[in-house]
């Protein structure tokens, strides 16, 4: 899809992060610092932010499977339109590379297919392992397929134990985590649970997703090691309608509620203790597409303050991705937003423009 040619912007007005005075044109899709010739002023007195980051998201996934590149699209424009302009596509089954292509979507970095075992995550959902011993050789594989992340389902549901338990040994998790660094791509994980977060996090995994289970001591290693972590509260308000639906397995249902409820309390911990924390929804499954803002929302629900999340969501996520924020040269995808955010942060969901790739969308 080729856009049509797009009028160079102007905007001036404050940096919505430190309230400085802030003036910056489009040239094409990049931002500018100095005078672009003919540029169109659409705000002259606006708050100005980089596009936010969903750090965790499944465009290429929908309840029942089968999502079709037309259907994928239409949940990155939602995002897009919410003012998620970077997103980390952590596994799909999907190759949802075409949309590249779409100028109105926002920009991906993709993690290929989820890596699992059979019975041991959602079916048909990701690559599934007979031989776990063959984890370092998939990582490889989807190290190549998507943009520089690895996507590893750390635990999951055993029903033969009737719990939380991780897929991998230590050992399988460190080759897994070797190939991925050889490969120069980054591998993350998704944890419930507590058992299988001491092997990835000794073994060095880049961040860790959800991490509910985490305790004192795991998060002192993942702030020493700078391991991320990506919370999803949004989604981790989804467990106690998960608890519910898993009468047949009592210990695990009780689990479920009690990480639950305690997870405002090890994200709060996780910040504290210098841990990186960055915005991220889950959409694709139990979480429609477009709701970034209250994710962020829900992260000052747990004591960080406004201003940390909204850098959490922009120039700090955007760093830690290697992505541009309001540079100049950077990818001209920014909100002009009509009120300072840390004053009214519901200012996030109605902007005055979303900017993408230098137009409004």
């Amino acid at each position: 899809m080729t856009r049509p040619s797009a009028p160079p912007l102007h905007v001036r007005g404050h940096d919505a992060l430190t309230g400085e005075p802030i003036e910056l044109w489009t040239d094409g899709e990049v931002i500018r610092h100095d005078p672009v010739p003919d540029a169109v002023t659409i705000a002259d007195d606006a708050w100005v932010l980089a596009g936010l980051v969903d750090a965790h998201n499944h465009v290429g996934i929908a309840p029942g499977l089968g999502v079709t590149m037309s259907q994928a699209r239409e949940f990155a424009l939602a995002d897009a339109r919410s003012g998620a302009l970077l997103i980390r596509e952590v596994g799909s089954p999907v190759d949802t590379h075409p949309l590249d292509a779409d100028p109105r979507c926002p920009r991906f970095l993709r993690a290929g297919k989820h890596i699992a075992r059979p019975k041991r995550y959602l079916r048909d959902y990701g690559v599934e392992l007979d031989d776990p011993d063959s984890l370092a050789d998939e990582v490889r594989r989807q190290a190549r397929a998507g943009d520089g992340w690895v996507k590893l389902v750390g635990d999951w549901i055993d029903r033969e134990v009737g719990d939380l338990a991780p897929l991998w040994t230590d050992d399988q998790v460190a080759a897994a985590v070797a190939a991925a660094h050889d490969e120069g791509a980054r591998i993350t994980a998704h944890v419930f649970g507590t058992d299988a977060l001491h092997g990835l996090i000794a073994a060095g995994v880049d961040c860790i997703e959800h991490g509910t289970g985490l305790t004192d001591d795991l998060i002192a290693e993942m702030a020493r090691r700078q391991i991320a972590l990506v919370p999803t509260l949004i989604q981790v308000d989804n467990f106690p309608g998960i608890a519910d639906s898993a009468d047949r397995f009592p210990t695990y249902a009780a689990h479920m509620r009690a990480l639950h409820a305690d997870a405002p309390g090890v994200v709060a911990a996780a910040v504290e203790a210098g841990v990186p924390v960055f915005t991220g929804t889950d959409a694709g499954g139990f979480v429609e597409h477009g709701r970034i803002v209250d994710e962020i929302a829900a992260l000052t629900g747990v004591g960080l303050s406004t201003e940390q999340v909204l850098a959490a969501a922009t120039v700090e996520a955007r760093t830690w991705l290697s992505a541009g924020a309001l540079g100049d040269g950077d990818r001209a995808d920014l909100l002009v937003l009509r009120a300072d955010p840390r004053a009214e942060l519901d200012t996030l969901r109605a902007p005055a423009a979303v900017v993408v790739g230098g137009a409004v969308l």
